[in-house]
């Protein structure tokens, strides 16, 4: 398995043909071993062009969604060890039972399929398989256990990112998280953790995006929306899988060395879809309408009210959607 990878590394970072000996010398290994890897990586669906007396030239990959594909994409240290299901129940619940049994940070659960995906407040996530993106990182910062739902600020972050890098679209941020395009969402996030005494054990932030999905069920077509759906063309998950997890180590390391927010306040609001608009803000104790004014630096969502108080909203115990709709 590790051959595969670096051999498909290899190929892809190459411009031109490899001999099939240069590959046999790099790594140490047969022709025979080569020729095996090839037709493996042809089987899965990699456009590998072999010519004699010149060697092997990679092509393209489509839209493949393996652990070989996904680790060849990495380009940080988060995501250097993935779990791969080509089907799963939750990939929150994987990660949490691989952090339970000592997996280490930065490690990346990622399946093709989730047949029991959760959201924010125990909704549903529609997960059809070979569609879109479900992936759960482990995470064990040293932080008291109350900031760990930053981390679903700075998540959002990577995903804006990952998602402008590979498609070209500039998602919105709606505040604490999911991602929208259009009004729809995109993109959810779940993070959840695990305490001992006043530390954190682990935490696990879950990302479910709509990549290739065609279509909705009635009851969400004004709600959600794919990639797909927006840009017009598929999107490669595991280049953008890479990108998220590029810029949420860029993101989580700014946060690790303030402690807050108050290095990534600005950038989280330049993203912000609800950023200076009428809000409602579903409290258990009463909801209220106000003025959302963006975050502080622990995350909250500040909000003006009508006679000009403004509130600090945190995301662990209410909702906020807009007026007259969703955003």
């Amino acid at each position: 398995m590790k051959l595969k990878k670096e051999v498909l590394k290899l190929l892809k970072e190459s411009n031109t043909y490899l001999s099939g000996q240069d590959i046999c010398e790099r790594f140490g290994v047969s022709r025979t071993a080569v020729w095996k890897v090839i037709r493996q990586l042809e089987e899965e669906g990699y456009q590998i062009e072999a010519v004699r007396n010149k060697g092997y030239h990679f092509i393209d990959s489509c839209d493949i969604m393996t652990k070989t594909e996904i680790e060849s994409c990495i380009r940080g240290n988060f995501g250097k060890r993935i779990e791969f299901y080509t089907s799963i129940d939750s990939t929150n619940i994987a990660a949490k039972h691989l952090a339970e049994d000592g997996a280490e940070d930065g490690t990346l659960v990622i399946s093709d399929g989730q047949n029991a995906g959760r959201g924010r407040r125990g909704r549903n996530w529609i997960s059809p398989a070979g569609k879109n993106i479900f992936m759960s990182l482990i995470l064990r910062p040293d932080l008291p256990p109350a900031k760990a739902a930053m981390l679903t600020l700075v998540a959002a972050l990577a995903v804006q990112d990952g998602i402008e890098k590979e498609t070209g679209l500039s998602c919105m941020i709606k505040w604490p998280n999911d991602l929208v395009s259009g009004g729809k969402k995109v993109c959810g996030i779940l993070t959840e953790m695990s305490t001992e005494l006043m530390a954190i054990h682990y935490v696990v932030v879950g990302i479910g995006i709509n990549a290739n999905q065609e279509e909705f069920p009635e009851v969400l077509e004004k709600t959600a929306a794919s990639l797909f759906m927006e840009k017009g063309k598929p999107v490669r998950r595991s280049h953008l899988v890479a990108s998220i997890m590029e810029s949420f180590e860029q993101y989580y390391l700014e946060f690790i060395s303030q402690g807050d927010l108050s290095g990534l306040i600005s950038v989280y609001n330049e993203h912000m879809v609800n950023l200076g608009n009428e809000v409602l803000i579903l409290d258990p104790s009463g909801e209220y309408k106000g003025t959302a004014l963006g975050i502080n630096e622990k995350g909250e969502l500040l909000v003006e009210l009508l006679d000009g108080e403004v509130r600090q909203v945190n995301s662990g115990e209410v909702s906020v959607r807009g007026i007259y709709g969703y955003v």
